[in-house]
């Protein structure tokens, strides 16, 4: 090949363009995801079980409550915790389900909140009550709709915290169900817990879901709880991780036992909404955070057109050579990360969820920039 020919031939530059991108990609498989894919278990020079304070905010989810309820109020930890229910101003039968579960757990202690908070939208005031509430100074935060993988959740989510540790952040799957839809559900939060846990065990935390994270009482007053983000919908997990998540006060918990299990959404309506509130939170991200996230979305976004591009305008041999480099780094990422995060049925079909992560990004972009609603979530 004559390299003065490549940089002089304007169909080049497809392959100049296309060669980079994919160095990129490689820098963020390579440089940060293998941060999770070979992540080894932190060594603790003592072990000790911390009283915990275990928050939940419903409202009307007397339905998951019944369901999922009891998966928290079973858990095997024998030292202190509380189980705290806040429930928003519900309609349904809420209360008066909890009111039967607290004659068999005295550990449950109910919230009932009958007023909204004017200009607070979303579920950020019921939760900084219940963090008012709680007596302990761990919290342990997940939503009515999620239950623990196990009943060592609560024991191995506390075992994060150590020295200088305030934050820990956890994996939220979904149950594995038949159809497309649920597969492409649990792909792309797959595909989102690579990106936050690689982050954090990087020394980089940007994000948590409010489905399983924890974090100290102190750290939430210290910061002034949501008070730079009341006028958000949302951001009670990620933004607020955003700001106080540093690289010497946060860990990840990434024992399966130590996941919680929600039901995905039954149609892509449903699910639409849900991805589009979580994304119109990430253009408050610190700078830092999003110029990588940007620059991982972007060069994703790039790659197959680029990649057509040269095959079609260039030298189509070189052009797969690129490709394999980052098609095998991928492929040895993902399959490590899917063992880890109990996602690894969808390894056959990583090649074609790459693929579709492609349109995924064409659909939700717009949420980037859109006005959310105040809906509470």
């Amino acid at each position: 090949m004559d390299l003065k020919l490549l940089f002089t031939d304007w169909t080049s530059l497809f392959f100049i363009a296309f060669a980079l991108i994919t160095l990129i990609q490689l820098f963020f498989y390579w440089g940060l995801f293998s941060k999770l894919a070979f992540f080894k278990k932190y060594e603790k020079e003592k072990s000790q079980q911390h009283p915990v304070s275990v928050i939940v905010c419903a409202r009307d989810e007397a339905g998951n409550l019944a369901k999922n309820l009891p998966g928290l109020l079973v858990q095997q930890y024998p030292s202190t915790h509380e189980i705290i229910v806040v429930n928003h101003n519900s309609q349904d039968d809420t209360r008066y389900l909890l009111d039967e579960f607290k004659k068999t757990f005295k550990g449950l202690h109910a919230v009932n909140l009958e007023q909204e908070a004017i200009g607070i939208p979303g579920k950020k005031y019921p939760l900084s009550i219940g963090i008012k509430e709680a007596k302990y100074e761990i919290l342990l935060l997940t939503d009515a709709d999620c239950v623990p993988a196990s009943e060592n959740w609560l024991q191995l989510m506390q075992e994060g915290y150590d020295e200088g540790i305030e934050v820990v952040l956890g994996y939220g799957s979904y149950n594995k169900k038949p159809g497309l839809l649920n597969k492409l559900i649990r792909f792309e939060t797959f595909h989102s817990g690579l990106q936050y846990l690689s982050y954090a065990a990087a020394g980089m935390p940007y994000m948590g879901v409010g489905r399983n994270l924890s974090y100290k009482k102190t750290l939430f007053f210290n910061n002034k709880g949501f008070s730079s983000i009341n006028h958000l919908p949302g951001g009670d997990d990620d933004l607020f991780i955003n700001k106080v998540a540093t690289k010497n006060n946060t860990r990840i918990v990434i024992d399966p036992e130590a996941f919680t299990l929600s039901e995905p959404a039954k149609n892509f309506g449903n699910w639409f909404r849900q991805k589009t509130r979580h994304y119109s939170t990430a253009r408050y991200y610190k700078g830092l955070h999003k110029f990588l996230l940007g620059m991982y979305n972007v060069s994703f976004f790039l790659f197959y057109p680029l990649f057509v591009a040269s095959i079609l305008l260039f030298d189509w041999r070189l052009a797969l050579g690129v490709f394999a480099l980052r098609f095998i780094s991928q492929a040895i990422i993902f399959n490590k990360t899917m063992k880890k995060l109990q996602e690894q049925d969808l390894f056959s079909l990583w090649w074609f969820f790459d693929l579709w992560m492609f349109i995924y990004y064409c659909i939700f972009a717009p949420a980037l920039w859109k006005r959310p609603n105040n809906h509470w979530t």
